[in-house]
């Protein structure tokens, strides 16, 4: 069995080595040549799995891609081909919790902004809105989150008891984070769900954070509000037309990534795991491998602290495992020498908060960092 794997998912050799022939592949890159023998094909968000790609193709049995979105993948196609399709659902979604929160506790530091006073409006409720807010409720972060679709859903589902808000109120909270898939029909279209109009609604002290797809935002309309002094603060890890994005936007933001936001070891490594136990059930053989097995030490793994919890604190805890200003800083210095998806494929390792066991004192009297993740 042929299993064709993109090279930047952590763990592929460990995990499908003894089940296949495996054949690495550049996301971006793979051809419908390349892809005519695989039996099994694994890929990331950068590749898209249509006719065009499997067109030479007449025996794959299995596509998986090792993320949470599933838009560049043609499932009515895999569907008349009798092609089991996976995605990965959620897994990556912490790593993109704590990249919004690695951005809030610094932004804060640098304008003095007193974070527990703020209200985060989050647009998108699924696995990365939702790990987002339990971060927040760990702090005591007032925050409302709009997902019309998870919503009219509570009508037949009755474990979902949150109280969604209007995307009005949303946009007026004094942080936006969006989280949120590529919609382009139907009743809530998310293309451009950001468009002139509703990008004219924000005020100049308000934070707007894009971690999920670029084309949620009109990046055009955006441009030409921040060129007119608009000082709306912006936080983009993605970006419409990727790689090939809209490079004049980059000194308008406060901080800029490469669409790296779920790229801790955890979050791809994750995906990774679901593909392989989703294989795994295709094949009807036992899963024998997990994370664990594979995954290193941090290179700090106790913490422990010996005063009350509060902002300053949070502030060393978050960018002790992750500071979002490196990946800003290696965007901003190699991104027109090196290109999006070279910063992309070199990406630097990065760890979770689980990664980190804090131990609190007495004197500390608080379970707050273990309520954001950390370990206890």
């Amino acid at each position: 069995m042929n299993i064709f794997y993109d090279e930047n998912m952590p763990f592929a050799k460990e995990f499908f080595g003894d089940l296949g022939q495996l054949h690495s592949f550049v996301g971006r890159e793979l051809t419908a040549v390349q892809a005519k023998n695989a039996d099994v094909l694994l890929v990331r968000s950068i590749t898209k799995v249509n006719q065009d790609l499997l067109v030479n193709n007449q025996h794959c049995q299995f596509v998986g891609t090792a993320t949470i979105g599933v838009d560049h993948i043609d499932q009515a196609y895999l569907n008349e081909r009798d092609i089991t399709f996976t995605s990965a659902p959620g897994c990556n979604a912490i790593s993109v919790a704590e990249y919004v929160m690695s951005t809030l506790v610094v932004l804060a530091e640098r304008y003095l902004i007193d974070l527990f006073s703020l209200t985060v409006g989050i647009v998108g409720g699924g696995n990365t809105g939702t790990r987002l807010s339990e971060k927040l409720s760990a702090l005591g972060i007032k925050h409302i989150i709009c997902d019309p679709l998870l919503e009219a859903k509570q009508k037949c589902h009755t474990t979902d008891k949150r109280l969604y808000a209007s995307l009005d109120d949303v946009l007026a909270c004094d942080v936006i984070s969006l989280h949120v898939p590529i919609i382009e029909n139907g009743d809530h279209p998310t293309f451009h769900l950001l468009n002139e109009h509703r990008l004219k609604q924000l005020n100049e002290k308000q934070i707007l954070i894009n971690a999920c797809r670029g084309e949620v935002i009109d990046n055009q309309a955006l441009l030409a509000m921040k060129k007119q002094g608009h000082g709306l603060k912006l936080v983009l890890d993605v970006w419409e037309n990727e790689p090939n994005i809209l490079h004049e936007l980059i000194e308008h933001t406060e901080i800029s990534s490469a669409h790296i936001a779920g790229y801790s070891l955890e979050g791809k490594a994750r995906g990774t795991e679901m593909l392989y136990q989703a294989l795994c059930q295709q094949l009807k053989i036992p899963v024998n491998k997990q994370l664990s097995d594979f995954l290193p030490q941090a290179s700090i793994t106790d913490v422990k602290i010996n005063q009350p919890f509060e902002q300053i604190l949070l502030n060393q805890l978050v960018k002790m495992v992750y500071d979002v200003r490196r990946d800003d800083g290696i965007f901003r210095q190699t991104i027109l020498s090196h290109g999006f998806d070279h910063i992309r494929k070199t990406y630097p390792a990065r760890r979770e908060f689980s990664s980190v066991k804090v131990i609190m004192t007495n004197q500390a009297k608080s379970d707050v960092p273990h309520h954001l993740g950390f370990l206890k």
